[in-house]
């Protein structure tokens, strides 16, 4: 039976009320799991209050590896 393993990554939004994602960080940090294997499968904002986004939330999965 396959087996997975899952990481999730919580980043701060920036500015006065939030919101704004520094993306080029953002994708270093999803491409540097990319390349230890981790797959993205899912991406949220946290929100505050009336929709403003304080932190995302991503989650990662790879196959667990045999001993």
């Amino acid at each position: 039976m396959e087996k997975w393993e899952y990481v999730s990554i919580k980043v701060e939004t920036k500015g006065f009320i939030g919101g704004i994602l520094e993306i080029e960080d953002f994708n270093h940090q999803l491409n540097t799991l990319g390349e230890q294997g981790w797959e993205l499968v899912s991406c949220f904002s946290i929100n505050e209050r009336q929709g403003i986004s304080r932190e995302v939330v991503a989650v990662f999965k790879r196959r667990k590896q045999q001993l």
